[in-house]
């Protein structure tokens, strides 16, 4: 059995993979894998969101790293993003975080980053794999004064919150602005509104208590009516929404618009080219980046490259081509000046900072940028299999490339975390969108029902 997705291992907590025995051998794997150096202390940094569970899959992990005479430091939660700068900031040799991000509290993951702050390369996730299956760990481990200690830092909170700040420009405050921030009831819940406040905004914060089972529900990115709702009810600047681990963001604008990863793309992309600042007048999209974009890039002199949805493909395509701007329409956004991964409270000093040099609203910034019609229609599956292999569905897709006539797009894949067939289909004109999701949702039901 595959446990790493797109994404590390996600699942329901307390039921396999998510368990203590898994999060348990996962350390022990994690240290031995790392040890090609005899003799060298490894140091694991582990950091997790507000889940409940989460309490549950750091005992363990922890437990699995100081057995193999590993020490971990322990840092509570904090944002993903943060985690990949602190384990190059700390100098330790992997970085953990306990967190299924965007999904519903009751479901958990597990994602490691390298010493430099990367995803870990497939291979070093499937070594993890097999030694995690393979009964070459039992007996192995270190004795007496060779075991690890596990260390609770209290520092990394402030060390982050400097790192975000001098993201923004010194010549650059943000005085003068009424911010709405949704922290989702996730890990951005206290880091969020002291980087905005100490940068001079007004901050209005809300979804920031988290109690273990509140994170994601009805709040944060993935739920942007809250974040519309109170932009307008605080009559904000700006509204501003992260996801429950802090490495997505979207933004409302003072007209109560939402402004998502592609929007928020089109500006980056923009004042990066005008400035001379974005390597090789290139972004970083995915499958589903919406075509809109590449329209409005294509006409200020920008070229958009496509990679498979995940942000590790969009990090990996960077890292091959020297690229410096990628991101989802999800909100997911990287900007490799300044992080290895996707920072939504970095991503919203960006688009601040473009807007306070500018003396622009948001939905100025946004101007020029048209979306086309987009749908996404997911179907609940059992199983994955090769969606090349299954004749129906593909004949279903052919039927709406033809239906399109090349006005548009259709892309069909599986979601990397949840048990879900994505169609979505975009063109000029809204009822081909509505036609090409009924063919191939429809081809998808009967033949993934009949599997599952």
């Amino acid at each position: 059995m595959k446990l790493f997705g797109t994404d590390g291992i996600r699942g329901k907590a307390n039921v396999y993979p998510m368990v203590g025995d898994v999060a348990y051998k996962l350390g022990k794997a994690l240290v031995y894998a790392l040890n090609g150096t005899p003799n060298k202390k490894r140091k694991i940094i582990i950091g997790k969101d507000t889940r409940l569970s989460g309490y549950m899959l750091e005992s363990a992990i922890t437990s699995g790293i100081v057995s193999m005479g590993a020490d971990a430091y322990l840092v509570g939660p904090m944002p993903t993003p943060a985690i990949a700068f602190l384990v190059r900031s700390m100098r330790c040799d992997a970085g953990v975080v306990i967190s299924a991000s965007h999904n519903p509290f009751d479901d958990n993951g597990i994602k490691i980053f390298s010493h430099e702050g990367l995803k870990l390369a497939d291979e070093l996730e499937e070594e993890i794999e097999r030694l995690i299956f393979s009964k070459e760990l039992e007996g192995k481990g270190a004795l007496g004064e060779k075991i690890g200690r596990a260390y609770r830092i209290r520092d990394t909170l402030g060390r982050y919150i400097v790192f975000a700040k001098d993201t923004l420009p010194y010549s650059v405050s943000l005085e003068g602005l009424r911010i709405v921030l949704d922290c989702a009831n996730g890990a951005t819940y206290k880091v969020a509104p002291m980087i905005f406040e100490e940068l001079g905004a007004e901050v209005i914060a809300i979804n920031n208590q988290p109690n273990g089972v509140n994170i994601n529900d009805k709040c944060g990115s993935t739920y942007p009516s809250a974040i519309l709702d109170a932009t307008r009810l605080y009559r904000a600047d700006v509204g501003i929404a992260f996801d429950g681990d802090g490495d997505r963001v979207l933004m409302v604008d003072e007209k109560y618009n939402i402004v998502d990863g592609d929007a928020i793309l089109s500006i980056l992309a923009k004042d990066m080219k005008n400035k001379g600042r974005l390597n090789k007048n290139t972004v970083v999209g995915t499958s589903m980046t919406n075509y809109g974009l590449e329209l409005f890039l294509n006409s200020i002199g920008v070229k958009l490259e496509r990679v498979d949805v995940g942000d590790k493909n969009i990090v990996k395509k960077m890292l091959e081509e020297g690229y410096n701007l990628g991101g989802e329409q999800s909100g997911h956004v990287v900007l490799w000046d300044f992080n290895t991964t996707g920072d939504g409270i970095v991503t919203a000093l960006a688009v601040l900072s473009v807007m306070q040099e500018n003396g622009e609203k948001l939905s100025e910034l946004t101007e020029g940028f048209k979306k086309i019609p987009q749908k996404t229609y997911n179907v609940l599956v059992k199983e994955k299999p090769p969606l090349d292999t299954i004749e129906e569905i593909q004949k279903a897709i052919e039927e709406s490339k033809k239906l399109l006539e090349g006005n548009g797009r259709i892309v069909v894949r599986y979601s990397g975390t949840e048990p879900l067939l994505r169609i979505t289909a975009e063109s000029t004109e809204a009822e081909l969108v509505e036609q090409c999701i009924k063919v191939v949702s429809k081809a998808a039901k009967d033949v993934l029902g009949r599997q599952g």
